[in-house]
């Protein structure tokens, strides 16, 4: 690609691009791949200048040959970014705006006078209706005062004053509709998790293919764990699956042949072949977006309150109008308060700022279901966490080898190492890797290699009966013995780990110390949530006590609890609610799930199983636990917001009536001010919350 550099800094460069002209469809092309650049934070393509405006760290030259590279019939951005773009929304919302701009400009300039007022009040007609049927519904709403002001205005026949008002009107409805649909749009752009690959049955062969490529009639196969990409029905298998995510079901549900699938579910035991039934409507984008249009139940408490305040404060208005008139009987300071209106920005700012939140979210590696999930993170005074995987890292690795015998240590590993690896489970993996890091080879040396399930390894090497495994298959059922005058040693082993007990020939030769390592970055971010509001940090986990008493103390949390079942972690979340408190938990295993379910909020970690990502209400993509810091910061500052647009609402609008009814403003200056406050609101709602660099 051909470019010029306009202008450029440490971390910011602007180019031209040379070309005559862009599509909507290149400027998208471009942006998809100028985001997969190494060391770019972010972009924007202006299609009709040709410009890109490109924010990084790092070195800029390797961002500018990156460019140069790009070529747009060699690169093809997936289907579904296009296709979720809003640019074609932007371009058909400003030509609109332009043209009624423009529009009325050449009305009042051109048309002459009488021809201006016929067009007036024949227009009128539309909000004076609208007013009329609110009335007779019994309803005191926004359309009874549009009305009341248009219809006042135009029997008083000051038809400057009921065209200028629905002008504003107009454009308002405009700006509020581009709003909310580029809010919505942006969200559910970032928020699309669409499968990109399915396994495709064919010829009794599997195949695994883009997601694009599955047509209605195809058999799609399913394994444990796995999302089922479209709706269909179930040909061959039989399994379980949650549907908590389409139906809300707590429980799985058993499905076999005939069975109907739907699209989005989690296979929780087994594995189904299915028919697909539909291909299109089924994708994570259009279920978001349904879920942001449609679902009432994903709604802030603060949206809800905003929206029933606005519906409460007509009749107020109108009383106000009325009682301005009694006193004055100055029919233009009875305008001036009908003129104002606090339910329009009440009802574009809240859910604005909330899906504004929810974007800048998923733009920061943060998936937010609904609103009413930021709201509850904010009101959070317990936070849960499970340990496997959450506060640790669940890759366990070896932190030392205790010899008890006259081999060093790296031998004894080595030994070990040979034997495990035939094996690979999670201890038996962190033993090779511990050697293959120390460089140790361990070429086979032993004989046939017996696995005890749940026990150990047991094989021979040089004809001396070689054991690795637990405690109680090493001692209680080999019965080996300590070596004399290392009993203390023995009995001085570290207890912040997981112990794997090597013998041969019936005495203990080493342990070996694995451990979970803990998250660096937990024991700060702990302190950080306490300081952002959290008062009590709990730890729950399935493992020993021992372990968990461990990580508890490097992690600084309240209280611990140790040897849990699933249904223990969604019981204590529940006792927490019954106390009054707003929970959050906080997990990444399919243990998890119920807990997660209970809490008030629900987290999950991206990297965890499949079925606690689709059960929680916030899903963390990056694997560091200081994106809860972000988010509870993010939840904290969107109330802040709310309450900050609350005042604005309240104070500009009280002020506006003031004006009018002392007679320092006319009525159509009153709508002029209010229709550009609520839209400076609405536009500062939807400007991010935080700047996390």
């Amino acid at each position: 690609m051909k470019f010029k550099i306009l202008s450029e800094s440490d971390s910011r460069i602007r180019i031209q691009i040379l070309q005559k002209s862009m599509s909507f469809e290149q400027a998208d092309t471009l942006v998809y791949y100028i985001r997969h650049i190494r060391g770019v934070t972010f972009t924007r393509v202006a299609d009709r200048t040709c410009t890109a405006t490109i924010k990084f760290n790092g070195d800029k030259w390797n961002i500018v040959a990156a460019l140069q590279k790009f070529n747009y019939e060699r690169f093809e951005a997936p289907e579904e970014f296009i296709k979720n773009s809003s640019r074609a929304l932007n371009a058909k919302y400003q030509d609109k705006l332009v043209r009624m701009i423009a529009v009325r400009f050449l009305r009042r300039t051109f048309m002459p006078s009488p021809l201006r007022m016929g067009f007036i009040m024949f227009k009128s007609f539309k909000y004076v209706r609208a007013g009329l049927k609110c009335l007779f519904r019994g309803k005191i709403e926004v359309a009874l005062l549009d009305g009341a002001a248009v219809g006042v205005s135009v029997l008083r026949r000051d038809f400057r004053t009921a065209g200028s008002v629905m002008f504003l009107l107009k454009i308002g409805e405009l700006l509020e509709e581009w709003t909310e649909k580029k809010t919505t749009a942006d969200l559910a752009g970032v928020l699309s998790l669409n499968i990109s690959k399915v396994w495709l049955k064919k010829d009794n062969t599997e195949v695994l293919v883009n997601y694009s490529e599955v047509k209605e009639d195809d058999e799609v196969l399913v394994h444990l764990s796995g999302v089922v990409p479209f709706d269909g029905v179930v040909t061959e298998g039989e399994a379980m699956i949650n549907q908590a995510s389409m139906t809300g079901e707590s429980e799985a549900v058993r499905k076999e042949v005939g069975s109907t699938v739907f699209a989005g579910t989690v296979i929780e035991e087994g594995e189904i072949t299915f028919k697909v039934k539909k291909t299109g409507g089924n994708s994570k984008f259009e279920k978001i977006v349904k879920m942001i249009e449609e679902t009432e139940k994903l709604k802030s408490g603060a949206e809800g309150k905003a929206l029933r305040l606005a519906d409460k404060l007509v009749p107020y208005t109108l009383a106000g109008t009325g009682l301005v008139y009694l006193l004055t009987r100055n029919v233009t300071k009875a305008l001036a308060v009908l003129m104002v209106d606090f339910s329009c920005a009440l009802k574009l700012a809240m859910p604005v700022s909330v899906l504004s939140a929810i974007r800048e979210a998923s733009e920061n590696g943060i998936t937010v279901k609904g609103g009413k999930f930021l709201e509850a993170v904010a009101d959070a005074e317990t936070i849960v966490f499970d340990k496997t995987g959450t506060l640790t890292k669940a890759e366990p690795v070896v932190t030392s080898v205790i010899s008890f015998e006259d081999r060093n240590e790296d031998e004894l590993l080595r030994i070990a190492a040979c034997l495990e690896e035939h094996f690979p489970h999670s201890m038996a993996n962190a033993v090779v890797e511990a050697a293959r890091k120390k460089g140790l080879k361990h070429d086979e040396m032993h004989s046939k290699v017996n696995y005890i399930v749940a026990h150990g390894i047991s094989s021979s090497i040089s004809d001396k009966k070689v054991i690795i495994g637990s405690y109680h298959f090493v001692f209680e059922d080999e019965g080996v013995i300590v070596p004399k005058g290392l009993e203390d040693r023995f009995a001085n082993i570290p207890e912040d780990s997981s112990h794997l007990y090597m013998a041969i020939e019936g005495k203990l030769s080493a342990v070996i110390c694995i451990s979970d390592p803990v998250r660096e970055e937990a024991r700060e971010v702990i302190s950080k949530l306490r300081v952002l509001g959290i008062k009590k940090v709990v730890m729950m986990t399935g493992d020993n006590k021992r372990t968990a008493r461990a990580v508890a103390a490097q992690v600084g949390v309240d209280k611990y609890y140790a040897e849990v079942l699933p249904e223990d972690k969604a019981r204590f979340v529940e006792e927490e609610k019954a106390k009054g408190r707003k929970v959050i938990m906080v997990g990444d295993g399919i243990n998890d799930s119920p807990a997660l379910s209970a809490a008030d909020c629900g987290i999950a970690i991206s990297d965890g199983a499949e079925l606690a990502r689709e059960i929680a209400d916030i899903t963390i993509v990056a694997d560091n636990l200081n994106e809860l810091v972000k988010l509870k910061m993010l939840s904290n500052s969107l109330m802040k917001r709310i309450n900050s647009n609350y005042r604005s609402i309240v104070g500009i609008n009280g002020g506006l009536i003031g004006l009018g009814v002392f007679g320092v403003i006319r009525p159509t200056t009153s709508a002029l001010v209010h229709n550009l406050s609520t839209l400076a609101i609405g536009v500062h709602s939807t400007t991010n919350l935080m700047d996390f660099k």
